[in-house]
């Protein structure tokens, strides 16, 4: 009598076992990928409150000189009551203490939640930086997206008609574009819109939203007046991605998988936008992470041209009146946007080419 056959083991197909495997691989490389990024952002957030901390009190004086000025003038600086009032608020104020004391008390409060104390607004800093901040973020968000909307489809024009008469007016536009300074296409703007169609233009909202509570029409509202400003703001950077991309993408069209691609009948768009398009973005991609802060940094004179509610004219009148947290905090948060933005960059980074997340890891 024959021994009964073993059971045989279910065979898993081929095609299942090398998906499990490719995502297994894929998410420990990931882990380790995404790991390595938080915690090297978390430490450059620090270097970086630490720096614009110690910068912004490098200037000789602080708000208490400007204020005890401001009060008594020059004649009354050393004065008796100069002298007393000027202690008390530095006391008042905790800036009596070594600097190190002072950025260590401060950057207690701020992994708590609390940014400190503006010396100028008499309020707590994040009940000024708030609603300005986020005005700021939807601002530059929809000029990054007016930018790169705008900017991808005629860069890739502008590489497949190289050297056409239509690559040579966008070239010429593009530099246009970069040579005209976005405060004065501001003014330009504001003149044409005031001259020609009878509009103020400026600001983010109208008279009657600006104080109102969030709601949909004063979003709405806000969205009628943010053309204006992510135009102003988005030209610029709309003729630097496009010069970027079609110098990117005229390297990958001379190269020759392409070459081979077009010899095996593939018609020319696809071609284009199925392969070399996807390489060419790959430097775009990482130029995210700096747009964010870049939009929100250089927007400062744009925003006072325009009378926009954003950070950039309160960091301009921090500094000018020397309110050490209100600066402080603000410059920090700009840091932890550009992480934020590299962060973000880098995961986009290692989904769309596998060999930057396992170089990274």
């Amino acid at each position: 009598m024959t021994a009964p056959l073993a059971p045989v083991a279910p065979v898993v197909p081929l095609a299942q076992r090398t998906l499990s495997a490719f995502f297994a691989i894929i998410g420990n490389t990931m882990v380790v990928f995404l790991t390595r990024r938080i915690l090297l952002g978390a430490f450059t957030i620090f270097v970086i409150s630490l720096i614009s901390f110690l910068i912004i009190q490098l200037p000789p004086g602080d708000f208490v000189d400007d204020y005890v000025l401001t009060l008594l003038g020059e004649q009354g600086l050393g004065t008796e009551l100069g002298r007393s009032l000027e202690a008390d608020l530095r006391v008042e104020f905790g800036l009596d203490r070594p600097m190190y004391m002072q950025y260590l008390k401060w950057l207690g409060k701020v992994v708590q939640g609390d940014f400190g104390f503006s010396l100028e607004f008499q309020k707590p800093v994040w009940d000024v930086v708030s609603s300005r901040l986020l005005n700021t973020v939807i601002l530059a968000v929809a000029a990054i997206i007016f930018t790169w909307t705008l900017a991808l489809p005629i860069g890739i024009w502008s590489a497949v008609r190289h050297n056409s008469p239509e690559d040579y007016t966008i070239t010429f536009i593009g530099f246009l574009g970069l040579a005209i300074p976005d405060f004065l296409l501001a003014l330009g703007l504001m003149w044409m819109g005031f001259f020609f169609l009878g509009l103020n233009v400026g600001g983010l909202f109208s008279r009657e939203f600006v104080e109102a509570s969030w709601s949909v029409a004063r979003a709405w509202d806000m969205l009628k007046h943010l053309w204006i400003p992510a135009l102003v703001l988005g030209t610029a950077g709309t003729a630097t991605l496009v010069r970027y991309m079609r110098n990117n993408l005229l390297d990958e069209l001379s190269k020759p998988y392409v070459v081979t691609a077009r010899a095996k009948g593939l018609s020319e768009w696809r071609l284009v936008l199925k392969y070399p398009v996807r390489v060419a973005l790959n430097p775009l991609i990482s130029t995210v992470g700096y747009i964010l802060p870049l939009q929100i940094s250089g927007s400062i004179i744009v925003s006072v041209v325009l009378g926009l509610p954003t950070v950039g004219p309160l960091l301009l009148r921090a500094l000018l009146s020397e309110d050490l947290f209100m600066a402080a905090t603000i410059i920090m948060l700009l840091g932890a946007i550009t992480v934020i933005g590299t962060l973000i960059s880098d995961i986009l980074l290692g989904l769309l080419d596998p060999r930057i997340r396992v170089e990274s890891t």
